[in-house]
């Protein structure tokens, strides 16, 4: 039996860029925010300090090879970069992966994720007073997809690029978003096939509000990330007692604070079991560094119940065939949303050997009936 193939999300938020430098000040990166979020109430630990790699700056290829070393020796499989295409060919922070593809020797898997969303001033300002948009996320038909398509090609068709059944994998962040979505599936996959490719692997990055995932495939996606990992965290809509804890938090100025126990008792479905369905780990969440006090926090994150979670995860997939044991790990550097599997000042290397262990224990299991 394979193993599961566990591709973990990628922000490259962290180099300077001159349109943040325009918005937000000389100089902004993620670690700005990471670097100056405050604890907002007892036993809220910010900021987030990184150990091992320290505030890195992704223009220095060394960073990417140790971010790489530690994600192979962990069982991950591959990266899955987000990409940013806001229409027209403009594009937002692809430099890091550029030069992997142009200039790299190592051999790590990649992806890609279109994050297709515009850019607001309440996303990134953690005091969230108005709501600007920086940067409009636009769809502006065929003659546009072409030219998307022709900037993503390169990437895909490099010998690193993760495939499933051959075709090249490529995730949208919010298809619910987009309504001519099924249009631009049909012309990209007609241009990768004239392009020399197999086709390509569509995955839809299902909206957290989703119960009905069989919309996706209607569209045209081969399958679907089902993304259920955060919904213990609106279990609070359904019970009228904790609909009001939560709205004495938010009227004295705290957070949203869920405790992980209940995400991880409900990250699973049994429709997670089919070979189209993605299911995802999440190692974490604190918004508060991006939102301030309209943040929201995964409390009483420990290490067991992560490793409970990894576990639950990967009974999903262990009898999918061996191209669909998809699982989508969230994330691996998202440090604004305490989102992040890289060695910090309080779990250390805690979560990448968690999941290391999880992975070979599965493995081991594994083997003894083959």
């Amino acid at each position: 039996m394979s193993k599961p193939r566990v591709i973990a999300f990628y922000l490259p938020q962290f180099h300077p860029i001159p349109e943040n430098d325009k918005w937000w000040g000389k100089g902004f990166t993620e670690w700005t925010n990471v670097g100056k979020a405050k604890a907002l109430f007892p036993g809220h630990k910010q900021p987030k300090v990184p150990t091992d790699l320290g505030y890195y700056d992704l223009r220095l290829p060394e960073i990417y090879d140790e971010q790489t070393k530690l994600a192979k020796e962990s069982g991950i499989e591959g990266f899955c970069f987000w990409h940013y295409y806001f229409g027209d060919g403009k594009q937002l922070l692809e430099k890091p992966l550029q030069r992997i593809v142009n200039e790299s020797q190592n051999d790590f898997p990649f992806c890609l994720g279109w994050a297709n969303e515009s850019w607001e001033k309440k996303l990134w300002n953690k005091d969230s007073k108005g709501n600007i948009t920086l940067i409009e996320q636009r769809y502006n038909g065929e003659k546009d997809y072409k030219r998307h398509f022709e900037i993503v090609k390169t990437i895909m068709m490099d010998d690193r690029y993760i495939k499933i059944d051959g075709k090249p994998l490529f995730l949208i962040y919010k298809p619910h978003n987009f309504l001519q979505c099924k249009d631009f599936i049909d012309c990209w996959r007609k241009l990768a096939i004239d392009s020399g490719l197999s086709g390509i692997h569509f995955v839809a990055h299902a909206n957290e509000q989703d119960t009905d995932y069989s919309y996706y495939l209607r569209q045209g996606f081969d399958a679907v990330y089902t993304n259920r990992v955060k919904n213990g965290a609106r279990g609070y809509q359904k019970n009228i007692f904790l609909s009001l804890y939560y709205f004495i938090l938010k009227c004295i100025g705290f957070p949203r604070i869920v405790n992980y126990k209940e995400i991880v008792k409900q990250s699973i479905d049994i429709c997670d079991m089919r070979e189209n369905f993605y299911p995802g780990i999440i190692c974490g969440w604190d918004h508060t560094p991006r939102s301030g006090r309209k943040g929201f926090v995964f409390s009483n994150f420990t290490m067991k119940l992560f490793k409970k979670h990894i576990e639950s995860i990967l009974a999903l997939v262990e009898k999918k065939e061996s191209e669909h044991k998809i699982i989508f790990l969230k994330s691996w550097n998202e440090w604004g949303e305490g989102n992040f599997m890289e060695p910090d000042m309080e779990f250390g290397h805690s979560k990448l050997d968690v999941l290391k262990q999880a992975l070979s224990e599965k493995n081991n299991l594994m083997q003894t009936f083959i």
